[in-house]
């Protein structure tokens, strides 16, 4: 059974909406080194709609030159979370229906190796609520933006995890690795 591991860049007070405020600090190539580290072990993403539909023309036409992450978004297979996307057009995608945590397990047991999410902030709570998620990996930035959507919130029942790997990084940001507590 595969893993599913959620990565979401994140405010200081917990903001998870489009990251364009990460601009500012740039990207520092060991974030590219992290992500690429949990990339590797993935055979599979898993995506909400919105993410999908940024992420089709950010990365469909970029080459392994453009982007050392483009082949792993454009070669792997993309499963598409949504009730209202019926035709998934980007290469290697596949709408999988509204949200169901069963469809999801099948996903984990039926991808040869791990899953990656990105972004998918309605997906990511509703995973992270059912105990779908295997390992949380944020990029917290170091600014506040008081409002938007959080990765938890208010109502999210409480829960404890374990730190799997922490790194700072030259731009202010910080890499922070969880595991659901057993």
């Amino acid at each position: 059974m595969g893993a599913i591991h959620a990565h979401e860049f994140m405010s200081l007070d917990g903001v998870i909406d489009t990251p364009t405020w990460t601009f500012d600090y740039g990207f520092d190539p060991k974030m590219g080194e992290a992500i690429g580290a949990v990339t590797q072990r993935c055979r599979g993403i898993l995506l909400g709609r919105t993410t999908y539909e940024m992420f089709e023309p950010a990365w469909s036409k970029r080459t392994a030159e453009d982007d050392p992450g483009a082949p792993f978004f454009n070669d792997t297979t993309k499963y598409v979370v949504s009730s209202t996307l019926t035709d998934a057009t980007w290469r290697n995608s596949e709408a999988i229906g509204p949200y169901d945590p069963d469809t999801i397990r099948g996903l984990k047991d039926e991808v040869d190796g791990d899953i990656y999410t990105s972004g998918s902030g309605t997906l990511v709570r509703a995973m992270l609520a059912d105990g779908l998620v295997d390992e949380l990996h944020l990029f917290v930035f170091p600014l506040t933006r008081g409002s938007g959507p959080r990765l938890f919130p208010e109502e999210a029942a409480p829960g404890n995890l374990s730190l799997a790997a922490c790194e700072s990084y030259e731009n202010g940001a910080v890499y922070l690795a969880y595991r659901p507590q057993a």
